[in-house]
């Protein structure tokens, strides 16, 4: 199964802050270029010199990713089953 989505939504459900937290113990960050509209203009890796985020960046991405897991809850656990 591979069910494209768009950079709005992988941003919007807190999933780009997860990954760069992850990569950010590496030194590597996702980075989107964006318009004033929120539109990903372009999307690639870099190397980057910071590690992690702030406190407000954070609680945001925490409830973007909790909120994502509540409404998909159901489908992520009915897919790891298959």
């Amino acid at each position: 199964m591979c069910n494209r989505k768009s950079w709005k939504e992988f941003r919007e459900s807190g999933m780009l802050w997860f990954a760069n937290m992850i990569l950010h113990v590496f030194g590597w960050a996702i980075v989107c270029n964006v318009d004033e509209k929120g539109n990903v203009l372009e999307a690639y890796p870099a190397r980057v010199k910071f590690r992690g985020f702030d406190e407000k960046n954070n609680t945001e991405g925490y409830i973007k990713v909790s909120q994502f897991m509540k409404e998909n809850a159901d489908d992520l656990l009915d897919e790891s089953q298959k």
